[in-house]
Formats: structure tokens, C-alpha cells, sequence
């Protein structure tokens, strides 16, 4: 019997422990700096245990991966590369379903050299979005045909039913992780142009994006989209974008609350303050003044503005005191989040991805090709988002333990023989793709 170790026994973490479970015959051992976390996903399974472990005690890290044959990393993205240094040094496999960082990157050399394969972006969006255009992208080529342009837009947020809050969102993992995600630059291609969109302009100009069934949504870029002309090997491509999809409003309000000062994470002592205090400030509000209305003067923003109305429901303008007095604003606005945006009990989350290609053949045909992935949690149980991450990480991790992967190094899913099994998997788990194609023809124009 073979050892799988799971760090992590977070939010994503449950279906990722149950497959394994269910679907394997090795030992799973969770392990938690919270113990009663990693119980409760073990349930009393025959072949679970649990590990308390601080991965800060590195001696204690790098001892629990050595005892095992297989790593599957499920903690913050910050402590990948330590995970992996350590299991490539012991020799052992590893699965995240982070983005490959830099310092990941830097262990390519070392991997292979030991014969390891830490697979990375075995995830929802990075993950499935990379396996479900790759799949496309090679039926396309397989067919002779040239991606003109490839657009991606993903999602987690709550289902139709459940958008009951001035926000429209609700955090199915980290708040800081999105919070800070959103003071990333961005970068695509457009029409064989580089464009590049600074952090504080990152919200400025979403994008209209219509769901068939689902109605409007807001995108804006994710990230870097250009290197992925050679990740996914589409360099005839002249347009690439990979976004972020959101309910409408949540891009005009974010990017007002960056330019409030709100996403800043540089740690400052606040002992004593309020939220009132602390929106007194960043909005520069004089002695009498009236906070909300300072608010309003420094972002150019009507006295009646549905964006202030939001961040008074937050509780932004409340003489409270601030959660983390000696931490970042962005830190006490993600605690005002997750305290007012959480999923109440028996709501499901939804999770929306949807890819369009361009794609031209020798014969003059062009297609319009679009794929829509649109999955729901499941009411007091799983969520969407959980599912959606957890379950691609666990059946590469099968895969690999099976020897099904032959790949070593740190690398992506965007190879037939990891993409093609994993979602052919995830369709038979209810996690599927519909499509829909157009066509134009030299004889129809």
C-alpha cells in the first residue's frame, strides 16, 4: 500500500480527500496545522490518518514527505516551492493546483534530474480551463486548422438563487487570495498587439459577457495571457485573453475601493482604531466631515452612489473596531468580507467557464467554437468550487501513483496523456462541457 500525504485541509480540500478515499487502495494521511480540520475530511476512513503540522517546522515537513510516495499540496501558494524542493530532494512526486511560480520554475532542472514530476494548475481556472482548450486546440490542429483567437473567461460565484447580497459574490475560498489577486497587472494579445493593463486600471473597462441561460456577467484580464501562445503552442494565434468572470457592478466597485487605498497590504498599527477611523484616513476626511460624504468627495462619486451604498453595507463606515488592528487595510476589508459574504447554510455556489476560439481551415471554413462549463454545488454538501479544484488534483494524483503519467519535471497540464484521462474522468463525476460550434464558409460569405 502506497502513502499519499495531503497538506492542506482547507475549503477545496474535502472531495480531493474522498476521492482518494474511495477511488484508491493506498493510505491517505491529511495533514493540518488545524487537526480538527483533517479529522473531520478523514471521517473515521479505514485507510485515513491525521497529521498535526506546522509548516513552519520544516524538519517535521520534510520527514512527513519523505515517508510518503506521492505529495499532494493544498496549502497557500507561498509555501509551493518550499513543498517541492523538499519532495524533489526526497525523490517524490507532488500535485498543486497553484500557478507555477517563478521559484517553482527554478526546480525544473532538479526534478529531472531526480526523476520527479511535480505537476502544477491541476485546478478549476488554473486547471480545467488549461485541459479543455488544449483539448480544442488539438482538434483543430489534428483537423488542419489554424486558433485565430482564443478567449476564456471563469468564475466562481454564487448560483442564480443564492445572488442575494449588494456585492454579488461570496467567497468559496480565501478572501485575501482573491483580494489580492486583484491587484495584479494584466497582459493579452489583440490583434497581434500587446496590451497591458496596470494593477489600479485593472477593473476600469470590463468586458459584457452573456451566458446563455445565465444572463450578463463582467470579465476583466487574469494575469499574464501571452505566454500562453506558447504554453498552449498556438503561436499562429493574434488575440489571447484569459479572464475573470463576475456579476455585474463588482468591477466598478472594486477598482473605487483600490483607488480608496483599501488593497493595500503594507502592514501599519491601528491599535484603537475603527473602521470608521480607518475610512476617515484614506479618504483624508477634515474634523467635522462627514465620512461617507469625504468618501464620496475623493473618489468623484455621486452622494448617492450604489458604490458607497455597498461599502456602507460592508460595514465600512461602522465605529467598530478593525479586525486586525495592526495588520493591512486589505487585511481588515477581507475580514468585513468574510464575515458579510458567506454562503448560508444549503446555498450552492455555481461555477461558470467559458472558452471561445476562432479557428480558420485550409478551405477557407472558419468556426466559432464555444465550450461552457457550468456546475453547481451541491446544496449541504459539496460546493462547486471545491469540486472543480479538489477532484483534477486527485485523479492526477492517481494517474501518477498507477504510472499512467510518464512526464517528469515541473509541469502544466496541456500533455494528451494528463488531460485527456482527467477529463474524460471529471465528465463521468457530472463536471462537464457543452458546445456549441458556427460555421462560415467561403460559399455562405
Amino acid at each position: 500500500m502506497k502513502k499519499i500525504l495531503v497538506l492542506g485541509a482547507g475549503l477545496v480540500a474535502g472531495p480531493l480527500v474522498r476521492y482518494l478515499l474511495d477511488h484508491t487502495e493506498h493510505l491517505v494521511v491529511v495533514a493540518d496545522v488545524e487537526v480538527d480540520r483533517a479529522v473531520k475530511l478523514v471521517a473515521g476512513a479505514a485507510r485515513g490518518e491525521v497529521r498535526r503540522l506546522d509548516l513552519g517546522n520544516r524538519a517535521g515537513l520534510a520527514a512527513e514527505i519523505g515517508r510518503a510516495d506521492l505529495v499532494v499540496s493544498m496549502v497557500p501558494y507561498t509555501y509551493h516551492p518550499l513543498v517541492a524542493a523538499l519532495a524533489v530532494d526526497h525523490g517524490k512526486d507532488m500535485v498543486t493546483a497553484s500557478y507555477v511560480s517563478p521559484a517553482m520554475k527554478e526546480l525544473d532542472s532538479r526534478a529531472r534530474d531526480k526523476g520527479v514530476l511535480i505537476l502544477n494548475e491541476l485546478g478549476l481556472d488554473p486547471g480545467i480551463d488549461h485541459m479543455e482548450a488544449m483539448r480544442i486546440i488539438r482538434d483543430v490542429h489534428d483537423g488542419g486548422g489554424r486558433i485565430l483567437a482564443f478567449t476564456s473567461y471563469c468564475g466562481g460565484l454564487p448560483a442564480p438563487e443564492a445572488n442575494d447580497n449588494p456585492f454579488g459574490y461570496k467567497f468559496s475560498w480565501s478572501p485575501k487570495g482573491v483580494l489580492l489577486a486583484s491587484r495584479n497587472p494584466a497582459r493579452y494579445l489583440r490583434d497581434g498587439e500587446v496590451v497591458s493593463i496596470p494593477a489600479e486600471r485593472l477593473f476600469a473597462e470590463p468586458e459584457k459577457i452573456v451566458i446563455a441561460g445565465l444572463g450578463e456577467f463582467e470579465g476583466y484580464p487574469n494575469r499574464d495571457s501571452v505566454p500562453y501562445k506558447d504554453v498552449y503552442g498556438i503561436p499562429e494565434a493574434r488575440s489571447i485573453l484569459r479572464g475573470t468572470l463576475r456579476y455585474p457592478g463588482w468591477c466598478r466597485t472594486l477598482l473605487r475601493i483600490g483607488q480608496l487605498g483599501l488593497l493595500d497590504d503594507g502592514e501599519k498599527d491601528r491599535t484603537g482604531s475603527s473602521y470608521l477611523d480607518l475610512m476617515k484616513e484614506l479618504s483624508g476626511a477634515g474634523g467635522g466631515e462627514d465620512v461617507r460624504a469625504a468618501v464620496s468627495r475623493r473618489l468623484g462619486l455621486a452622494p448617492r452612489s450604489d458604490i458607497l451604498d455597498r461599502m456602507e453595507w460592508l460595514g465600512l463606515f461602522a465605529d467598530r473596531p478593525l479586525a486586525a488592528e495592526r495588520g493591512s487595510a486589505l487585511d481588515n476589508l477581507a475580514a468585513l468580507m468574510i464575515d458579510k459574504l458567506q454562503y448560508a447554510e444549503g446555498e450552492r455556489d455555481m461555477i461558470v467557464l467559458r472558452h471561445e476560439f476562432l479557428a480558420e481551415f485550409g478551405s477557407g471554413r472558419t468556426e466559432e467554437i464555444v465550450s461552457t462549463l457550468v456546475d453547481h454545488g451541491v446544496p449541504g454538501g459539496a460546493s462547486s468550487m471545491s469540486r472543480t479544484v479538489g477532484l483534477p488534483a486527485a485523479i492526477a494524483a492517481r494517474l501518477m501513483l498507477e504510472g499512467k503519467i510518464g512526464r517528469k519535471g515541473v509541469e502544466v497540464p496541456v500533455h494528451p496523456e494528463i488531460y485527456i484521462p482527467i477529463l474524460e474522468e471529471l465528465q463521468a463525476l457530472g463536471i462537464r462541457f457543452t458546445q456549441r460550434r458556427r460555421v462560415w464558409s467561403p460559399a455562405s460569405l
